[in-house]
């Protein structure tokens, strides 16, 4: 079960974000954007990222529901997959495309990389600029696992998988759910540049 969120009396956030017209000319834009109180124990807020609004209707298109959208935007800022290969990560800790799913994963439950080694790693780059086939597979590992341990695994690897109820997972899960609150507690929150964000440690 996830964490009591504290009052939902909605917070505003009063933000500044630089913006650019044409070539040369840049100027500020001023934004009240509303979400509810921050998990218990946890930071969070929301930004403006400029381009953010047709990276969500792209990866919604490619089939995403809005919390494999709010697992994307958790992993990264502009929910793209344009880090170092593996995401530093090598074997089957790698991490692929914009929910950053983890090779074990994709290799156990994915029907594009299943039967290969944990030494095949490299191969999960395929995910990287195939937004559709990033979704299929996320899709294909959430419903091989369950949303429990899809949790577990997606956030531990195959120690989360041993071990599933460990706080950090519990603060992961709690994170991604308060992100997809947000987005779906206003459309245009679908559409829009805002990033909502919760301050996870990444492992």
């Amino acid at each position: 079960m996830r964490p009591a969120l504290l009052p939902t009396v909605a917070a505003v956030l009063l933000l500044t974000a630089a913006c650019t017209t044409g070539s040369a000319s840049s100027g500020a834009t001023t934004a009240a954007i509303r979400f509810t109180a921050c998990p218990t124990g946890m930071s969070c807020g929301a930004h403006l990222v400029d381009g953010l609004g047709a990276r969500k209707a792209q990866v919604l298109a490619a089939g995403a529901t809005t919390q494999e959208l709010a697992v994307a935007m958790l992993e990264s800022e502009a929910m793209t997959s344009d880090y170092v290969i593996g995401d530093g990560k090598a074997g089957d800790a790698a991490n692929f495309g914009v929910f950053k799913q983890n090779w074990l994963m994709l290799r156990t439950a994915c029907s594009t990389f299943t039967g290969r080694t944990a030494e095949q790693w490299s191969a999960g780059a395929a995910l990287n600029p195939d937004l559709a086939a990033d979704v299929a597979c996320l899709q294909q590992t959430e419903a091989f696992y369950g949303v429990d341990a899809w949790f577990a695994g997606h956030r531990g690897g195959a120690d989360g998988l041993a071990t599933p109820g460990t706080a950090d997972i519990a603060s992961y899960r709690t994170a991604v759910e308060w992100i997809a609150e947000q987005l779906d507690a206003d459309p245009a929150n679908l559409g829009n540049d805002v990033r909502f964000w919760v301050d996870v440690p990444a492992i």
